[in-house]
């Protein structure tokens, strides 16, 4: 079938290969190109009190911590990478986009993001939510939201609530720092943020 006419976006990732957006192959990068490219990516779009912004890779790791730290039994490694990966396609599209900006965007936006997302599943052999599953994801993703907004980007307590519509709680410890040390709720450097990253992808890797 003559494919010349389809629709490509190609970039190019940190380990020299070419990933086509829109129509992603699971065997397109590196586990060290996903991990540098999260950790390039930033949330809150870039804006933070601290000298770097928040990039999706520590903010992975924080929901992880979260979900672990809260689980009746402790995670399988199937059920701790789908929380390590629960944004990984944001590092390919290169931004954190936002719940409100994402309807706006609409239906291709969202479709591109899902290819993403599929491939990446198929690649690290994520399991398929649950509804307890993904309540659990979303609650531990919520909470780490409304901390990083605070501790991270400067949005007061209030904001927040009112402004964000976020209404867990926000965190007075960061549960990053037991693991890691550091300041409490720091942004990491990119090339730190990778490498922490990409040593937890490993360890919970397929097989």
């Amino acid at each position: 079938m003559d494919t010349s006419d389809r629709p490509r976006a190609w970039i190019r990732l940190p380990s020299g290969a070419a990933l086509d957006l829109i129509n992603p192959r699971s065997d397109a990068w590196t586990d060290l190109d996903l991990a540098s490219r999260l950790a390039r990516t930033y949330r809150w779009g870039g804006e933070s009190v601290w000298p770097w912004p928040l990039s999706v890779a520590q903010h992975s790791l924080l929901v992880l911590a979260l979900r672990r730290d809260g689980a009746a039994q402790p995670l399988s490694a199937a059920e701790a990478r789908a929380e390590l990966l629960h944004d990984a396609e944001e590092g390919f599209l290169g931004f954190d986009c936002i719940s409100p900006l994402k309807r706006v965007l609409g239906a291709p936006f969202q479709q591109v993001a899902d290819r993403l997302m599929s491939a990446i599943a198929l690649r690290y052999q994520l399991p398929a939510w649950t509804d307890a599953s993904h309540r659990a994801h979303k609650l531990a993703d919520r909470i780490a939201a409304a901390s990083e907004a605070v501790h991270c980007t400067g949005w007061s307590k209030e904001e927040v609530r009112e402004v964000l519509g976020i209404q867990e709680p926000v965190m007075t410890v960061d549960p990053l720092q037991a693991i890691y040390g550091d300041n409490a709720w720091e942004p990491w450097p990119s090339d730190l943020a990778a490498a922490r990253f990409l040593d937890e992808l490993r360890r919970l890797q397929p097989g």
